[in-house]
């Protein structure tokens, strides 16, 4: 067929479908997982094997997205065959990034008896690290955040699995699966026990750069844990106060504290750990949005401070377009737009803020075409055209727009 694009470009419309994987690039892809599968042995291959678990997850959320059920089980089964396989090798038996993986994949596919035992299966096999674990602690971070979004309210949260789950984990003990209550006993054992792990954690220097990357993975995680387990224990508030207090600490230039270990601690140390830490932040203040009454206002405040530190962050700009969609005015958004784009060279904040007005433009025809039939097509709306074809403008003007493809399509496509 001459020629094909490889991978996805989920950005598209084509007709009614997303465009999605095509299966010359998909073959190709497969070929390259096989080819290199014998190349490798070791922590290699169990970092190819999660590689390539991640990418089938994410086609199985390509297919949630799309809403097509009868594509999503085909995808299911394949994914599922390849999961087992892979964690049958006798390397990656014990890894749990993979039995997390797999839990996933079949929480995704709606099967979620059969991720509880996976989870469970895999939190006994990991033996009694605790919250000095980082794997153990990732692990069951993901479990509970999972349990989590299957409630309605946080009412009664105090007993649910979420919470034998994240207590467990305090504990450093043998896990048991979930029997259907919390002693409040060890739930308060619990908060003191991650307590004084979040202040070690803080207050500890990292001694290599390599400790640095697992250091800062591991904080995330903790801080994760501490603030889910307070938010189903005690409230909103107690999960907002440690956010706060640990970008407090990580933002801190370090010379004023522990000056007798001459270390710089703070931003520069952990760079990355800030920014997971604002993204788990936001998404619990949008969860809770979504299963409670809570002012829009500390959600909004935590996105703009954030976005104009990570402008690139893809996550906390979709954030910040879903919530602005629930507002009728679009001045203060675009303004904040503008702001940032001219302060940071990253594409990011371009593509969403167009994307942010092609989702007004389709919003506005959608009302004007209610009920009236054909008549829409003598009143185009002229205003949001001309705003959005400016957005183009400007952003391939800029020197990483000029080289994205992606931009250019969006545009051609637009003006088509």
């Amino acid at each position: 067929s001459g020629f094909n694009s490889i991978g996805h470009m989920d950005t598209m419309l084509r007709g009614r479908h997303h465009i999605g994987h095509y299966k010359e690039g998909e073959e190709f892809i497969q070929n390259v997982f096989h080819v290199l599968f014998l190349l490798f042995s070791g922590k290699e291959k169990s970092n190819l094997s999660i590689c390539w678990l991640q990418y089938e997850v994410s086609k199985v959320v390509q297919c949630l997205r799309a809403k097509n059920k009868k594509k999503l089980k085909a995808q299911g089964r394949k994914s599922k065959k390849l999961a087992k396989n892979l964690l049958k090798a006798p390397d990656n038996r014990n890894h749990l990034s993979l039995w997390k993986l797999y839990a996933y994949l079949e929480w995704l596919l709606g099967n979620i008896d059969d991720a509880r035992k996976v989870f469970d299966t895999a939190l006994c096999m990991a033996g009694t690290g605790g919250l000095k674990s980082p794997q153990l602690c990732s692990l069951s971070l993901l479990y509970a955040q999972l349990e989590v979004e299957l409630l309605e309210s946080t009412e009664g949260a105090v007993t649910s699995r979420a919470v034998h789950i994240l207590t467990k984990l305090a504990e450093s003990g043998p896990y048991v699966p979930y029997s259907g209550q919390v002693l409040s006993v060890n739930v308060l054992k619990a908060r003191k026990t991650y307590e004084h792990a979040l202040q070690d954690y803080l207050s500890k220097t990292p001694v290599s750069d390599q400790d640095q990357v697992s250091d800062a993975n591991q904080l995330v995680n903790l801080v994760g844990c501490y603030a889910l387990f307070q938010y189903l224990t005690v409230g909103i508030d107690a999960a907002v106060l440690i956010y706060a207090q640990t970008s407090e600490k990580l933002e801190a230039p370090g010379p004023q504290r522990g000056e007798n270990t001459g270390e710089n601690f703070g931003i520069q140390n952990f760079p990355t750990a800030l920014e997971a830490v604002t993204v788990l932040h936001t998404n619990l203040l949008r969860f809770h949005m979504k299963i409670s009454v809570y002012p829009l206002s500390p959600l909004r405040e935590a996105l703009t401070e954030a976005l104009k530190r990570y402008p690139s962050n893809q996550s906390l700009w979709r954030s910040y377009i879903h919530i602005q969609r629930k507002s009728h005015s679009a001045s203060k958004a675009r303004r904040f737009f503008d702001g940032v784009t001219r302060s940071t060279n990253s594409l990011e904040p371009w593509l969403f803020a167009i994307q942010a007005e092609q989702m007004r433009k389709k919003l506005t025809e959608n009302v004007q075409r209610a009920d009236v039939g054909e008549i829409h097509s003598t009143i185009p709306e002229t205003g949001l055209t001309n705003r959005i074809v400016a957005l183009f403008e400007h952003a391939v003007q800029s020197e990483n727009g000029t080289h994205c493809p992606l931009l250019w399509r969006m545009y051609l496509n637009f003006l088509v």
